[in-house]
């Protein structure tokens, strides 16, 4: 029973818009009242009525240690009783970006923000900066804050509502957004051929903003060749892989390098933060140093700082063990969904990078936006509503990927696999 999560709704719905302050949340896609959460605890949610799932949306991503993890936990503690925020400088911001420095080739200097969607919004005005250029590249399906520029076919809880696009959002600003196909090299290729004024071609090189859809490396390995000829920058949105496909997100797993990256609240173990990086020469652009301004009252915050520190070093200290071990979770939980699902005759498509997951109900592996939208959604909101009642708590939309965090056990997976096959019969 969820019935404090129905009047918790109802409630909400009175002074919040919606009942939710981020729309994918309303499980509009799935169908249902969304639960109530009172508390996280390791590999588990607890909601208002009682009821314990085990969680793999793990806060979309950051918590790769779950939840409250008690050496994050303790960080956050220790630095929120010297104050909660300063607006000034404090070296937590240093240290934190030497442990990002460290791990990257061909990044030198870090930016703290406190959203992926600040994060995305300053790379771009960045690029812009540097190459004295309008014209941005996106990818049909790829979401990368709901800035205005950005809010052009866009992927995730927009693609939930099937709203390509936003009132709000001026026509003068989309102008300057040209769309590509993923994974469609040809596309790109004509935006080059269409537009000199290209300042950056941005992408998820691992979407999850369309389930789980990684770009192929030849792709990848193409779009940092038309930049090269073209004078034009490569931003990897990594505010979702990042530290998720590898240590080093997809730049640890694809052979090609960005010029800009950007990074979401994992590098704050799920506080509000965000980061874009780049190499010295460009972020030598950046107010106070040069002409492009941006800034931040709460960049920085030293809760948030506290905690990112505290996750990566513990990362860093057992990165081999604990990528392995997650990535052969995650795959252990998705052949396990499709195994059970083939003998209910059910097509399921599955794939994982590192801790990353995803699953669509559809005969042929989905490469972009486009084949996403020919999977059986009403299925997936079956499978996610009965799932949901039977203890397991998988993203609210087709749309998003899964995570896989250390606190999860073999025997939580094995019971999930179980239920599942429950729930496929019914399907």
């Amino acid at each position: 029973m969820i019935t404090n999560s129905i009047n918790a709704y109802e409630e909400a719905k009175q002074v919040i818009p919606g009942g939710v302050d981020s729309p994918v949340r309303a499980f509009k896609g799935v169908g249902g009242t969304p639960v109530f959460i009172d508390r996280g605890e390791g590999a588990y949610l607890y909601d208002i009525d009682g009821n314990k799932y085990v969680d793999f949306v793990q806060s979309w991503g950051p918590l790769i240690f779950g939840h409250a993890d008690k050496d994050i936990e303790n960080a956050v503690i220790q630095t929120a009783k010297k104050g909660l925020s300063f607006g000034a400088p404090t070296v937590l911001e240093t240290e934190l970006a030497n442990e990002i420095v460290e791990m990257f080739d061909g990044i030198d200097k870090v930016r703290f923000v406190s959203s992926g969607t600040e994060a995305v919004m300053s790379a771009i005005r960045l690029a812009r900066g540097v190459t004295g250029r309008n014209d941005i590249v996106k990818f049909i399906g790829c979401y990368h804050g709901h800035s205005d520029s950005l809010l052009v076919s866009a992927g995730s809880g927009l693609a939930t509502f099937g709203t390509p696009s936003s009132p709000g959002v001026p026509a003068d600003l989309t102008k300057h957004t040209l769309l590509c196909e993923y994974n469609n090299i040809e596309n790109l290729r004509r935006c080059f051929n269409d537009s000199k004024d290209i300042a950056c071609v941005i992408i998820e090189p691992i979407a999850g903003n369309m389930g789980l859809v990684p770009a192929s490396r030849e792709f990848l390995a193409e779009i940092r060749k038309l930049c090269d000829e073209n004078g034009a920058l490569f931003i990897f949105d990594e505010v979702m892989s990042g530290f998720r496909a590898s240590l080093t997100g997809a730049c640890g797993v694809v052979d090609v390098k960005p010029d800009i990256i950007t990074f979401g609240k994992v590098i704050g173990a799920g506080m509000p933060v965000g980061a874009f990086a780049s190499s010295k020469e460009i972020m030598a652009q950046l107010s106070p140093d040069g002409p492009i301004y941006q800034a931040g009252t709460l960049s920085g915050n030293p809760v948030a700082m506290a905690a990112g520190i505290a996750s990566l070093r513990k990362l860093k200290a057992n990165s081999k063990e604990i990528y392995e071990d997650l990535s052969k979770k995650a795959k252990y939980l998705v052949d396990g969904l499709k195994t059970e699902a083939t003998k209910a005759n059910i097509p399921l498509q599955v794939d994982t990078r590192g801790s990353m997951f995803g699953f669509f109900f559809c005969a042929e592996v989905p490469t972009n936006f486009a084949e996403v939208g020919k999977c059986d959604f009403a299925r997936f909101a079956k499978f996610h509503q009965e799932m949901l009642q039977e203890g397991y708590y998988f993203a609210c939309s087709q749309y998003e990927a899964g995570f896989m965090c250390t606190a999860i056990t073999y025997e939580d997976i094995d019971s999930c696999i179980e239920a599942a096959a429950r729930v496929f019969i019914k399907l």
